[in-house]
Formats: structure tokens, C-alpha cells, sequence
């Protein structure tokens, strides 16, 4: 059997195991709270690792280590900000949100849980988020076809726009019957498999250059412009607007639709804890195996790459055996699988429950609802098909706009309105606008302050207007002493 072959037979049997489990969830799917929210019945580590796996999409494999390649020790700045960010939105958030949602009749998403929170006689919040989160989620969910695509032209030379197509319907199959059981358990799955590879591919370079420490010398020797925290590979020391954009990508974390699902899915907010233990382990060994890959690829490859994402897969190919190599490379479709399935449920959710449900079904029966969620899905799904036909896409550069513009327009008024019980629907409203706004016009912008990295100003103005708006407008006595009862 052919060494294509061999690598073909592993991508076929995982997407075989991938649609059997969509196939399970189908079977255990009644109603719209397990379809969107797993009828919250998460352990704590199915939810860990489904938010870690959701979130990480194909940068871990493929950015981070590409970053580490090219930059060395300086890129570890990105990696200490979104750690930051994991640990803080778990400790902080998440018990107090899986408590809220589940009190406020079940809040099934983040605009149905802001609408009720702040008992809102109008749509026009609820609506406004909806928007926002199918602006960004349909280039985060494109940026992921986007890698697939890319992925599967690689590794089996096929045509670019065949392999987007492909790789669609294999995350629109499961995503489609299965809904959130499907995508996280497969989730869970596909963290674990990310884990595996981004363990064993250092730890088999690091013993081909005898050991840590003497990897850690050759590294001083071979690329010592690499081995810096604070210059870059050219030797220029990061100022620090570049620190501080770097750190400031773990905000997003406050505001992504997709995990905040997690935290509401969790079995008990008891859970919590557990689940964030799990999530700061699982997280800290991803950081550092894809830091290790992209440093000491150095050291294994002979030749230079002229692109650094292909580390990773250029070490595999190089240190193993095409089985085992097929099961490693299905980690990188398991990365981006585990984000576009997650982001495309979320952005389902947001149409059928914050739009659809809203304006033109009042009386729409549960099951209705899940019918709605699923139609949704193939209707986003071919636009982001669509969106991703262009081989030339920068796939990081579509993801840092959308985390900044999730993080901005979410992260400020959810993380506000779990601790502030005068925060009103007027604030929440142009919290989120602001925020929102903020980044697609920062983004629009260079040079000076505006190299700054657009999520960290749009979260800022977004909490000052919530602020500002929250004290100038009332909120109602129930809503503020609800509040107070519930989370005290």
C-alpha cells in the first residue's frame, strides 16, 4: 500500500468516526435546548475541552507554531495573553453565567441571555447581536474552510476549491443533525487528538537533538535571533504597543459566543471549577508543544520554509511513518473542524433564536425551532463555502479581525452585566455597538496608536460607553434587585 494511500485511509476513517458520533447525537437531539446547548448536560471536562478545542481552530497546528518559527521566543507574548485569558474568563465568568442563562428561562444564546437579563420590552438588542455575531462568525467560519482547504490541497494535491467544498460538508454533516452534542463531544475527540500531536512531535524532535538542553544550545547556535522574548529576528526590540497587542488577545475570550456556550453548558455550575482546571492544563501543554514545534523544527528540517505554518506538517511527513503521520495530520483537520462546527452552530443559533424566533415566530414550536437552527446552518454554510473559494485568503489575518471584533462587542457587556447590577439595556446596547464598531473601523486604519491591535481599543470604548449610558439612563428597580438575588 502507497505511503497517499496509507494517509488517505486515516483522514477516511476519522470523518467515518466524526459522522457516527454526529449520528449518535442526531438520536439524542428533541428539542431546541439540546440542540444549541446540549440540554446543558456537559461534565466538566467534556466542556473544558470542547471550549478549548472550538477556540484553538487550526492556529494552534498551524499559526502558533508558524509564528515561533519565524519569530522566535518573542511570539510567546501572543501565547501568555490567551492563557491569561482562559484561566480569568473560566474563574470569573463562567459559574455566574451557567447560573444566569439557566435562571433567565433557559437562555439559549448570549443576545437571549442579554435580552432577558435586562428585560427588554424591544428586540433591538437581541437583534443587534445577532448581527454582529453573523458578521464576524461568517469569515471566522470561511477562515476555517479557508484551512481545510489548504490542508487537503497539501496534503492530497487536489484542486483547492474541490477540497474547501469537501471539507464543508463533512463539518456541515454532523454540525446539521447532531447540533451542540455532536460538536462537543467530537470536540472533546479532537482536543484530545491536538494534545496527542502537540506532545509527541517535540517530544520525538527534542530526542533526535539529545535532549532539552542540548536542543536548547543548538537553538542559541543556529538561530540565536530567535531566542529573544524582547526583540524580534531582526533584533529590534519589541516596543511596547507590540507587547501589549500580543497580550491583549485574551479579552477576546470574554466575549466569543462559541465558548461562552460552554460555560452555559456545563452539567452544574458546581462543575465549574473542574472544568477550568481542565481547560488551564489542556491549554498550557497546547501553547507549549506548538511553541516547541515551531522553535525546534529548526533543528530537524534541513531545508528553510518559506512559509512558517508549514512546520508542522513538514516535521510529521519528515519523522513518521505515513500511518502514524495520516493520524497526526488529522489533528490539524480536527483543530479546524472543532471551530467551524462550533462557530457555525453558534451563528444558526443567532439567525433562528435572535431573528427568525423573534420577529416572525412567536409560536414556533420547539421542534420547529431545531428544524429553523438546521436550515440556518445550510444557509450560512454556503455562504462561508462561497467566502472561501478565494485560494488567496489570509486565513490569520481573517481570524485576529473576527476575535477582535467577537471579543469587543461581547466581551465588555457580558463580563459587565454578570457583576454590575445597574448596568441597563441602554449600556448593553451601545456597549456592543460601540465595541463592534470600534473594530471595523480601527481595522481600517495604520500607522501610530492604530497599529495597536483593534480588539484592546474596542474593548475599552465598549465598557466606557457601557458605563457612561448605564449612568445616565435607569435601570428598573426588578431588574437590579433580580440581579442581587441571583448572584448576590
Amino acid at each position: 500500500m502507497s505511503e497517499q494511500w496509507l494517509v488517505s485511509l486515516t483522514f477516511v476513517a476519522y470523518l467515518a468516526l466524526i459522522l457516527a458520533i454526529g449520528a449518535y447525537a442526531y438520536l439524542r437531539t428533541r428539542n431546541a435546548s439540546d440542540y444549541f446547548l446540549g440540554g446543558r448536560s456537559l461534565p466538566p471536562a467534556v466542556a473544558a475541552l470542547s471550549a478549548g478545542a472550538s477556540d484553538m481552530s487550526g492556529w494552534l497546528l498551524l499559526g502558533l507554531p508558524g509564528a515561533a518559527y519565524t519569530a522566535g521566543l518573542s511570539s510567546s507574548w501572543i501565547a501568555i495573553g490567551l492563557f491569561s485569558g482562559i484561566v480569568i474568563s473560566w474563574v470569573s465568568m463562567a459559574r455566574r453565567l451557567r447560573i444566569y442563562t439557566y435562571e433567565l428561562d433557559d437562555a439559549l444564546t448570549v443576545p437571549a441571555y442579554l435580552h432577558r437579563r435586562f428585560d427588554m420590552g424591544h428586540p433591538y438588542l437581541r437583534t443587534v447581536c445577532a448581527v454582529f455575531i453573523l458578521l464576524f462568525f461568517l469569515f471566522y467560519v470561511a477562515s476555517g474552510l479557508i484551512a481545510g482547504g489548504k490542508l487537503f490541497e497539501t496534503v492530497f494535491d487536489w484542486d483547492y476549491r474541490w477540497a474547501v467544498i469537501i471539507g464543508a460538508v463533512a463539518v456541515i454533516s454532523y454540525t446539521l443533525f447532531g447540533g451542540f452534542l455532536a460538536v462537543s463531544w467530537t470536540d472533546v475527540f479532537q482536543g484530545l487528538l491536538m494534545s496527542l500531536a502537540l506532545v509527541i512531535v517535540p517530544v520525538i524532535v527534542i530526542r533526535d537533538v539529545g535532549g532539552l538542553s542540548a536542543g536548547w544550545a543548538q537553538l542559541h547556535a543556529k538561530v540565536p535571533e530567535l531566542m529573544h522574548w524582547m526583540s524580534d529576528n531582526t533584533g529590534q526590540a519589541l516596543g511596547l504597543a507590540a507587547i501589549v497587542s500580543s497580550l491583549a488577545w485574551g479579552l477576546g475570550y470574554f466575549g466569543q459566543p462559541h465558548i461562552l456556550a460552554r460555560f452555559m453548558a456545563v452539567r452544574h455550575p458546581g462543575d465549574v471549577p473542574v472544568a477550568a482546571s481542565v481547560a488551564a492544563i489542556w491549554s498550557l501543554f497546547g501553547f507549549i508543544g506548538a511553541l516547541s514545534v515551531g522553535l525546534f523544527g529548526h533543528l530537524e528540517l534541513q531545508q528553510v520554509l518559506p512559509d512558517g505554518e508549514r512546520v508542522f506538517m513538514a516535521l510529521v511527513e519528515t519523522l513518521f511513518h505515513p500511518l502514524v503521520a495520516g493520524i497526526l495530520l488529522a489533528a490539524i483537520l480536527s483543530a479546524i473542524m472543532s471551530t467551524a462546527d462550533s462557530q457555525l452552530l453558534v451563528s444558526s443559533a443567532a439567525l433562528a433564536e435572535d431573528i427568525y424566533h423573534v420577529w416572525w415566530g412567536r409560536e414556533t414550536s420547539p421542534e420547529a425551532m431545531v428544524k429553523v437552527g438546521r436550515w440556518a446552518v445550510v444557509a450560512l454554510s454556503l455562504i462561508a463555502v462561497w467566502v472561501a473559494m478565494d485560494p488567496d485568503s489570509k486565513v490569520l489575518d481573517v481570524v485576529a479581525y473576527a476575535w477582535a471584533g467577537l471579543g469587543a462587542a461581547f466581551g465588555p457587556v457580558t463580563l459587565i452585566s454578570l457583576f454590575w447590577s445597574r448596568m441597563t439595556g441602554a449600556g448593553a446596547i451601545a456597549g456592543v455597538v460601540v465595541g463592534g464598531l470600534t473594530v471595523v473601523i480601527w481595522g481600517q486604519l495604520s500607522g501610530g496608536i492604530f497599529d495597536i491591535y483593534e480588539l484592546l481599543p474596542g474593548f475599552v470604548f465598549s465598557a466606557a460607553a457601557i458605563v457612561i449610558v448605564s449612568a445616565v439612563t435607569k435601570c428598573p428597580a426588578a431588574v437590579a434587585s433580580r440581579h442581587r438575588q441571583l448572584l448576590g
